[in-house]
């Protein structure tokens, strides 16, 4: 059986140009499945990374802090719910270039492979229609009446970017030769070094610099503008 090549897309910042774990406290909170002053507890993170006085992942980490803290007895249907709902209005938010790149793999028979620190569920609905073949994200557990429990299953895996890839290439029948890899942070460094081809995309600083020392490919998006820095 002929083994396809492998694509691997990160999300977050990469494909979709926003984090979808943010839209999604965003419409928890609007919906009223988390408190209205959960946005307090983000709110100094996200003013300094606006202001640029402060850095993205301090912003972000603060956000996961508080799906973790407030996901805890919210049902999986309303969460599903809100998902969707969010999705109608921010699914289309894509950059430019990782978007047509997706579709150019897709067409040319690349097994596209995501994965994300964002939840799953949210994951599927987002890529699966775009002809993602298999989705990696975060997997929270359900205790009783299908509601949340606050904890994370199988953390240990997704926090391995590279692990997953192996994983998947020896499960589904894939090849690493003529494989593509797309990240936009230093966490996305594991699955580049393994892909034949990385593509580092909008990078943070530190992994504009690996991708410098490495000589790897670095596209910037910015407004209707693409380009390929000199390595």
């Amino acid at each position: 059986m002929t083994k396809k090549k492998v694509a691997v897309f990160d999300v977050d910042g990469t494909l979709f140009r926003s984090s979808l774990l943010i839209e999604i406290v965003e419409t928890l909170i609007a919906a009223g499945l988390f408190p209205k002053k959960a946005r307090d507890e983000f709110k100094k993170e996200h003013v300094l990374w606006l202001d640029r006085k402060g850095d993205y992942e301090a912003y972000i980490n603060a956000v996961v802090k508080v799906f973790m803290k407030y996901i805890k007895g919210v049902p999986y249907d309303s969460f599903m719910n809100a998902t969707e709902e969010m999705l109608v209005d921010k699914k289309d938010r894509m950059y430019r270039y990782t978007r047509n790149l997706v579709r150019e793999l897709k067409r040319r028979g690349y097994f596209l492979l995501a994965i994300s620190q964002s939840p799953k569920g949210i994951l599927d609905k987002f890529c699966l229609p775009l002809g993602f073949n298999k989705v990696y994200g975060r997997i929270y557990e359900l205790g009783p009446q299908n509601k949340f429990t606050g904890k994370i299953e199988e953390f240990h895996m997704i926090e391995n970017k590279a692990n997953i890839i192996k994983r998947a290439v020896e499960k589904e029948n894939l090849t690493l030769k003529g494989s593509v890899g797309v990240g936009d942070t230093e966490s996305d460094i594991s699955f580049l070094e393994l892909v034949e081809s990385p593509v580092c995309f909008n990078p943070n600083q530190k992994l504009y610099r690996y991708a410098k020392l490495n000589k790897w490919k670095i596209v910037v998006e910015r407004k209707d503008v693409v380009y390929e820095l000199p390595v």
